[in-house]
């Protein structure tokens, strides 16, 4: 198969945006948050911009502790990002937010990487940070989805153990749907990038696999440990 990738010429990639601005006119006609929207996709395309550049230097540096800084920075991130849905205790929940998807995530990047993939050198950034940030973003959006979940069912005064089992269930749902949906519904973003790279789809579908599994597993076990960390900031109310 074709081992080179179709380089995408930058008239090519302005027709991409057609369907986008065609999104939002029809939000601002009927009066919802186009702005928002606007300034959703500048951010995206300024941060894809610029984080293509910083990989570029990451992956020729090959370093270790840049590698690591990277993640630090990228759980940060997550963890912030996953509280937006409960701002009136974004701060307070922070460190668990953080401890959770770092600690979670983590566990699963270190199996994935050392023991299923076996990486050398360990830290291979080429493999270690888009790994990474498949396993930090889906945990954060599934940390986001308990925790306002969580919070909801905390203030219609539901006992604390019951709101946890509703918003574990309720955050997990995205996830059992991409394990039912992948291959049928959908191939997953890395499957579909092998494939256009040139990868056998049986190779892809192997790295797939792998994936699903990381995915479900780091996203469960963030999600459980930021559910137990956050007992007592709502104890108050349980």
């Amino acid at each position: 198969m074709n081992s080179s990738i179709q380089n995408i010429p930058a008239f090519n990639l302005v027709l991409a945006f057609i369907p986008v601005i065609v999104v939002i006119a029809i939000l601002y006609k009927w009066s919802l948050e186009a702005g928002n929207a606007i300034y959703a996709v500048i951010r995206m395309l300024i941060q894809l911009l610029l984080v293509g550049y910083v990989l570029t230097t990451i992956f020729q540096a090959e370093s270790a502790w840049l590698v690591m800084v990277t993640m630090l920075v990228m759980v940060a991130a997550s963890s912030w990002i996953a509280l937006g849905t409960i701002k009136a205790k974004r701060r307070a929940l922070f460190r668990h937010a953080f401890l959770s998807i770092g600690l979670g995530g983590g566990v699963t990047l270190i199996l994935i990487t050392q023991g299923v993939i076996n990486l050398d050198p360990w830290f291979e950034p080429k493999y270690m940070i888009p790994l990474a940030g498949m396993i930090f973003a889906n945990s954060m959006n599934s940390v986001s989805l308990a925790a306002e979940r969580l919070y909801a069912e905390i203030t219609r005064d539901v006992p604390f153990d019951k709101a946890r089992s509703i918003a574990f269930q309720a955050a997990f749902i995205p996830v059992i749907n991409s394990l039912f949906a992948v291959g049928l519904v959908a191939l997953p973003g890395m499957m579909t990038g092998q494939i256009l790279s040139g990868v056998s789809p049986i190779i892809a579908a192997h790295y797939q696999i792998v994936v699903m599994c990381m995915l479900f597993g780091s996203t469960g076990l963030s999600t459980a440990y930021f559910l137990v960390l956050v007992k007592a900031d709502f104890s108050d109310k349980a």
